[in-house]
């Protein structure tokens, strides 16, 4: 299930100030801004737009399995070592083993057919890194939704939360859910790629779940959590409980929904 930005209404003093969508990573980035249209130049917000840009093409550029040539794919091959690729990658690794101990394993990189790939956490990484980028004096808010995997901070208007909704997996027209966005959530499921989860216990083709959604502060950690949670199905939201600061939800094949504690729905 897919996470898109739902409708906010801005107060007077507060607007969407500018929307820009970046072809990047086989998907389409969008980047939003809300703030007061007279606290900074038109140049200072291209300055951080550009910003927000290079680090998503630089993550593609490194991490992008589909360019031959690219690093991680180098280091797939066994041409370099992680020490002889770009810094990032090391980064990478280790979070990628952090994110597979706290899923008890049904996160795992290592286990992909063809070697390590982190796909199922680089682009909540570098949604995250792009969002850090367009920090500025004047911007009350901002947003990079990156096909689904969204993250925020600050607000879309005066004593408003950002909100997104949660598509039904059975009907991708009708929404679940909405959720109040402190962070960043990420979903996965088969509805909209078919049969790309890979369970990393058989190395098969596995979802028991229709779609999960983590939502927590960072959209990496989230997202490879959210792969989890789908190949897991409902018996991973135990790992996801004593995470703190993060949430899950999880739709059932059967339509049904479970979740823990204090998953954000957005109530009114």
């Amino acid at each position: 299930m897919t996470p898109v930005p739902a409708a906010a209404s801005a107060a007077p003093e507060q607007a969407r100030l500018s929307h820009h969508r970046e072809q990047v990573m086989g998907t389409v980035v969008t980047i939003d801004f809300f703030g007061e249209a007279d606290a900074f130049t038109r140049t200072e917000l291209y300055v951080r737009v550009a910003r927000a840009r290079a680090v998503l093409r630089r993550a593609d550029a490194v991490f992008s399995t589909y360019k031959e040539h690219s690093p991680i794919n180098q280091l797939r091959r066994g041409e370099i070592t992680a020490a002889q690729a770009p810094p990032e990658v090391a980064e990478v690794l280790e979070r990628c083993a952090r994110a597979r101990t706290l899923s008890d394993g049904w996160f795992d990189p290592w286990a992909m057919p063809g070697g390590f790939d982190p796909t199922g956490y680089v682009k909540g990484w570098a949604a995250q890194r792009a969002l850090n980028a367009l920090s500025m004096t004047g911007v009350t808010g901002a947003i990079v939704n990156a096909a689904g995997d969204v993250v925020a901070s600050g607000s879309p208007s005066l004593g408003r939360a950002f909100r997104v909704a949660i598509v039904d997996p059975s009907d991708r027209l009708r929404m679940a859910c909405a959720v109040e966005l402190a962070g960043g959530i990420a979903t996965s499921g088969t509805y909209e790629r078919g049969g790309h989860l890979i369970d990393p216990r058989t190395g098969q083709p596995a979802a028991r779940a229709a779609s999960a959604s983590v939502t927590g502060p960072d959209l990496g950690l989230a997202d490879a959590l959210a792969t989890a949670l789908a190949v897991a199905g409902p018996a991973g939201l135990d790992f996801i409980e004593p995470i703190e600061g993060y949430e899950g939800f999880v739709i059932g094949h059967d339509g049904s929904w479970q979740f823990t504690a204090n998953f954000p729905f957005a109530l009114t």
